[in-house]
C-alpha cells in the first residue's frame, strides 16, 4: 500500500491508502479550496474551529450524497419491478 505525505491546510500528514494519485490530488484540492473559502468568510476564527466547520460540511455533503444514492437506487428498483420478466 503506497504511503503519501501531504501538506494540507498548513499541516503535514502522512498516511497509507490504496487510492491512486489522482484521487489523492482531487481530495487535497477539495479540502484546500473549502478551507480557503471558510478562511475568507469566517473572519477571525481559530484554525481548529475552521477545521471543525470543514469536517461538518464534508460530512453533510457525504450524508446528502448517500441519501440521494438511496433514493436513486429505490427509484431504479421500482422501475425494474415494473419491467416484465422473460
Amino acid at each position: 500500500m503506497p504511503r503519501y505525505t501531504l501538506a494540507l491546510v498548513g499541516l503535514e500528514v502522512t498516511f497509507k491508502t490504496d487510492a491512486d494519485q489522482g484521487r489523492i490530488d482531487a481530495a487535497r484540492e477539495l479540502i484546500e479550496n473549502r478551507f480557503a473559502d471558510l478562511v475568507r468568510t469566517g473572519g477571525n476564527i481559530s484554525k481548529e474551529k475552521l477545521l471543525t466547520f470543514l469536517a461538518l460540511g464534508l460530512a453533510d455533503d457525504y450524508l446528502e450524497s448517500e441519501a440521494k444514492l438511496r433514493r436513486l437506487e429505490d427509484r431504479i428498483s421500482g422501475m425494474l419491478e415494473k419491467v416484465p420478466g422473460p
